[in-house]
């Protein structure tokens, strides 16, 4: 016979013994697609061996698809494995089954695919012992993941899945490693030294990366102590067996998980386990992943909240404080351990509304409130705007005095214009002067009112135009002072301007308004007279001029603001002293226009001091003398 004869003859006789068996014969390729499927196959399974060839065969039912990967995985690296399981008929039932697993290679060794032979099993202790084995360590593994996902620190879930790892595979010593771009890192041990936490390695030559590249979720590897260094494995003596599992966290692998064999031996019930854990370890991480993200979300919006200049407090659905944050504290008064659990201490607007209301302190605020979708809790939102109320109400009020102010001269010129117009030949001489002067006095009165409401613009727009020289500010007192004694016979005017005073810097024509602004302040504003006192001194490198009055004097809190515009001392000052609440904003606006200020004090005695200083002049030089 030739060679062809003999080896086509030794293949006839394989198929028939094939063909032949009691038992179910069933080889599948590496894609795990039917090659060969008995007769018996065929009676045990009831499906034809021409409906599945070229195709996978739906046997394994899909609760046992963990423990059929890791048996393929198990005959691939070792050798036959015999179980006993369960297999699905072609009518949707059950079977219970022992089959023995093995390899199916080429003469030089590579793998072509797998080879089962099936038979139905009655009563086989050895079987029932591994099944009940794998029942107990199926249990144990539902304990185990309940445990690790009760865990919501990432480093606390990491540490439990190496140690459960060795508990339920059996392992000597197991750890869990990071995908980090192309690096692993090891994160966590168990059965091994602390200090090789931290430990990278290539992923692409690692056993991890040749775990991705199949496309399958277990990898066993034996024997090859080569691959067995990889990473600090080989911190580990006699280590013989390396079961490898990939964790997915959002469908993409986020890390693996290693089972270290040196004293005991991993079956295909271990690599189960571990395929089952490693699914189990990527909800767990997603979870804490998820926890540690919405713990620094909330710990970002609740510095943001804290940091907020608007006070913000966060009402459950019965309307009491669940959160209060520092800002809240501030503009209402009122500790975040009081308010948590209370109502707010103002009225709260519809959601979507706005409403000012005023707090019993004075203070004013804008509250809003907004619906949270879902919870039912509401946010409210609250600002001062004591100011800007403040400032509204004395517009107002600056409005009506200035139009009392100016109909006052206007109705006055009017009617003495209308009289001499209309009476000019019956009127006396001196009644005609009368007039005349009555007319010219209101008529400055209006022009000055004019000037003021135009400096006033100025300075609120910071457009008032200065120019800066040398020039004897004593002189300039002197002048502004001059003949007020004679302007009224309540009040005595001293004036002390030392003949050595130095000269400033600053604008002649800006410092007689800012001067006849606080003489005219001093008058105004003591009624019943007493005595004003002028006087200059040279205070190291300035020049302070101060205008005392024993008038009503200006309340503490008040001394800064009535140099705002539209403020006086006391909203009644207005009406009983009268003007627009813009003398001293000028004032002040000029003062710092030459690069000097105005402040107001009170007095030496009683009423108030408005002290007015300037830059000593550049060209005068001279030692500083003692401060008077």
């Amino acid at each position: 016979m030739s060679d062809d004869r003999v080896e086509n003859a030794d293949d006839c006789i394989a198929l028939n013994v094939i063909a032949s068996s009691a038992s179910a014969v069933v080889a599948l390729d590496r894609d795990l697609s039917v090659l060969v499927w008995n007769p018996a196959a065929e009676r045990l399974f009831g499906w034809r061996e021409a409906d599945l060839a070229g195709r996978r065969a739906p046997l394994v039912p899909e609760e046992l698809m963990a423990e059929h990967n890791a048996v393929l995985e198990r005959a691939r690296t070792g050798g036959p494995v015999s179980l006993r399981t369960k297999r699905l008929h072609s009518d949707g039932s059950l079977l219970d089954v022992g089959v023995d697993i093995s390899a199916l290679r080429s003469a030089a060794g590579a793998l072509l695919g797998y080879v089962s032979v099936y038979h139905p099993v009655k009563d086989d202790h050895a079987a029932r012992d591994r099944g009940a084995r794998r029942a107990r360590l199926v249990r144990r593994l539902t304990d185990v993941v309940a445990d690790i996902n009760s865990e919501l620190e990432l480093p606390h879930v990491l540490d439990r899945i190496a140690e459960s790892l060795s508990e339920l595979t059996g392992a000597d010593a197991g750890g869990f490693v990071l995908i980090e771009d192309e690096r692993l890192r090891l994160v966590s041990t168990h059965g091994l030294p602390q200090d090789l936490r931290g430990a990278t390695a290539d992923l692409r030559t690692s056993l991890v990366g040749k775990l991705l590249r199949t496309g399958k979720t277990v990898l066993l590897e034996t024997g090859d102590q080569a691959v067995l260094d990889e990473l600090i494995w080989s911190e580990l003596r006699g280590l013989h067996t390396i079961a490898l599992g990939v964790a997915a966290v959002g469908g993409r692998p986020y890390g693996a998980l290693y089972a270290l064999f040196a004293q005991h031996k991993a079956g295909h019930v271990e690599l189960e386990l571990l395929e089952l854990l490693a699914g189990h370890a990527g909800i767990a991480l997603a979870n804490a992943m998820a926890y540690q993200d919405v713990v620094r979300q909330r710990a970002h919006e609740r510095a943001v909240v804290d940091a907020s200049a608007d006070g913000i407090a966060v009402l459950d659905e019965a309307g009491a404080v669940r959160q209060w944050n520092p800002a809240a504290e501030e503009l209402t008064g009122l500790p975040a351990a009081e308010a948590l659990g209370g109502r707010p201490p103002f009225p709260l607007p519809a959601p979507g509304e706005k409403l000012t209301t005023q707090l019993p302190s004075g203070r004013w605020l804008d509250v809003v409130s907004a619906e949270i979708g879902g919870t039912a809790e509401l946010v409210v939102d609250f600002r001062d705007v004591t100011r800007a109320k403040e400032l509204e109400e004395a517009k107002d009020l600056f409005l009506a005095t200035t139009s009392h102010e100016l109909r006052t001269p206007i109705t006055v010129v009017q009617g003495f214009a209308g009289t001499l117009d209309a009476r000019w030949d019956k009127l006396s001489d001196v009644e005609r002067r009368s007039a005349v002067r009555t007319i010219a006095e209101r008529s400055r009165s209006l022009g000055r009112l004019m000037d003021h409401l135009l400096l006033g613009a100025r300075a609120g727009a910071d457009e008032l135009k200065v120019r800066v020289e040398s020039f004897d500010l004593g002189e300039r007192v002197r002048a502004a002072t001059l003949g007020m004694p004679a302007l009224s016979d309540k009040h005595r005017v001293e004036v002390d301007i030392p003949c050595d005073l130095p000269s400033v810097d600053g604008d002649t024509l800006a410092t007689d308004i800012l001067l006849g602004q606080l003489l005219e302040n001093a008058f105004k504003y003591s009624p019943d007279g007493g005595l004003i006192r002028v006087a200059a001194w040279q205070e190291h490198d300035t020049v302070v001029v101060v205008v005392d009055d024993e008038g009503v004097g200006i309340a503490a809190d008040d001394r800064d603001r009535v140099f705002e515009r539209f403020v006086q001392a006391d909203s009644g000052d207005r009406r009983r002293f009268g003007g627009v609440g813009l003398g001293l904003h000028i004032a002040r606006s000029l003062a710092r226009a030459q690069g000097g200020e105005v402040t107001a004090h009170a007095g030496p005695a009683a009423g108030t001091r408005m002290r007015f200083v300037l830059r000593r002049s550049s060209a005068y030089i001279e030692s500083d003398t003692p401060k008077r």
